[in-house]
């Protein structure tokens, strides 16, 4: 049967779920395409070659069995497919919306490289697991016997998240502390809804919550409660907080009104989404409304910003990236819907200062910039092109250059936690844990800003790591006794 349902990448075209017309999804902040119906899901995982050395899982930072998932959907045997999918990740369905699959498994698809187009990985796995919530198949969080142990995760993001349910497979009893009102991190204020949906977060929390895993909202580690305070009340503790910090742009005026950073623009928005009062959106603040926008970046932030510029319903949207196209580091998917949207691109720019009237500003000063000799990445450096200036009008300026981690010893007054030059939590390479006993790290606080499946894939780590160590301190409290 296996025979018959797969290897049609060559009478089968490369088919994704249809998007909505432009003009038509830039009014609201639905997900711009619709999943597939299922036969058209069976077709397209029937197009998978399942080659001998499966690139796409390779590439994935999860190591998904996509081969053996793809031919069980395209069998028919979707709730096989989900329970497959589901035992490498903790939200498979999240991952498929906004994963750079380009970059990743699709990009590393064996049938892509032979010129008849990647299977449409992200999308099949997009439909596993809405199907599998709509039947009933997603089962509550399996809760272990109970170990009599007690972990603190500081942070509610998608490692943190990740941590929580395994853990709690494993019997711990779990606590999650948060800043936000709300749990998921960035999944939940940073992601703008036409890529992520917030009730498909929202099940996933509910879901833990279920499960017994105490959440902290609202919760700061440092003002609610040191670090060594959590470390008293719990048996080990998890740092995965993200990197939140903005990074600056050195110009002149950059400090005037309406030069925003983007995770609270982004933040704003989403908070409206959820129905919140949100008085800098309702002041005009970080509202995009009859504006000429200009987003600075070309990351996902980035077209995340100009993407949402465009459904408040901005006069202009710009963005300025100081490389060319090939060299941006974000999605190519993500420029190509900002471009049917509306965004204008402008290429090899910089901001060189920001000029206000009245204390807001009005203006953007730009100049050109050119691809010099690589720097230590590999990529050519971006450097000044004399004589190719321009302004551009501009009421929201939105800096998007991307995150930098937190001063956390300073915030959580614990001086004696190692960090590194970066400003990162310091690890040990082989246990994970951090410079104090029994405190751990893992994420993007770790490793910097990041993709939201290596932040999965480094709360499942961790999870070993630590039940490693909770299994010994056990062990040496039993004999103590």
């Amino acid at each position: 049967m296996a025979e018959q349902a797969m290897l049609k990448f060559v009478s089968r075209p490369q088919s994704y779920p249809a998007k909505r017309e432009p003009e038509l999804r830039a009014e609201d902040f639905r997900e711009i395409a619709e999943r597939y119906a299922p036969p058209t899901a069976e077709d397209q995982a029937g197009r998978c070659s399942q080659c001998g050395v499966p690139y796409c899982s390779v590439h994935c930072p999860l190591h998904n069995h996509i081969p053996d998932w793809l031919r069980l959907t395209a069998e028919g045997r979707l709730q096989e497919a989900y329970q497959l999918s589901n035992s490498t990740s903790t939200m498979p369905e999240i991952c498929g919306r906004i994963c750079p699959q380009d970059r990743l498994c699709e990009g590393n698809c064996v049938i892509e490289f032979s010129g008849h187009g990647a299977v449409t990985i992200g999308s099949v796995e997009k439909f596993i697991t809405d199907t599998a919530w709509e039947k009933g198949w997603v089962e509550p969080v399996a809760v272990g016997p109970a170990r009599g142990q007690s972990v603190g995760i500081v942070g509610a993001g998608p490692a943190g998240l990740a941590a929580a349910e395994w853990l709690r497979n494993l019997g711990y009893d779990v606590h999650v502390y948060d800043r936000y009102d709300r749990a998921g991190g960035l999944l939940t204020y940073g992601i703008p809804g036409f890529k992520l949906e917030k009730p498909v977060v929202m099940r996933r929390v509910e879901r833990l919550k279920e499960g017994g895993i105490v959440f902290h909202e609202g919760f700061e580690v440092g003002r609610d409660a040191k670090l060594d305070e959590l470390r008293q009340k719990h048996d080990a503790i998890l740092i995965a907080t993200g990197v939140y910090k903005p990074r600056a742009i050195k110009a002149p005026g950059v400090g005037s009104g309406g030069v925003v950073d983007a995770l609270d623009y982004l933040t704003a928005s989403n908070k409206v989404g959820f129905g919140d009062q949100v008085a800098a959106y309702d002041d005009g603040s970080l509202n995009a409304a009859g504006k000429n926008v200009v987003v600075v970046g070309g990351g996902d932030t980035a077209m995340d910003c100009v993407r949402t510029a465009i459904r408040q319903g901005a006069k202009s949207v710009k963005c300025l990236y100081r490389r060319d196209r090939a060299n941006m580091p974000g999605s190519q998917r993500e420029v190509a819907n900002a471009e049917e949207e509306g965004v204008e691109f402008v290429w090899l720019s910089a901001p060189a200062a920001f000029d206000e009237r009245e204390g807001q500003v009005v203006q953007v000063r730009a100049t050109g910039m050119r691809l010099g000799a690589p720097d230590a990445s590999g990529r050519r450096a971006p450097e000044a092109d004399p004589g190719n200036e321009f302004v551009l009008d501009a009421d929201l300026v939105v800096k998007a250059l991307g995150f930098d981690a937190e001063d956390l010893p300073t915030l959580f007054d614990a001086p004696e936690l190692g960090v590194t030059r970066w400003g990162t939590v310091r690890v040990d390479g082989k246990s994970m844990m951090t410079s104090l006993d029994g405190v751990f790290a893992a994420g993007d606080i770790v490793r910097g800003a990041s993709l939201v499946v290596w932040a999965i894939r480094d709360g499942r780590d961790v999870t070993e790591r630590m039940h490693a160590y909770l299994k010994a301190k056990a062990k040496a409290a039993k004999v103590a006794a």
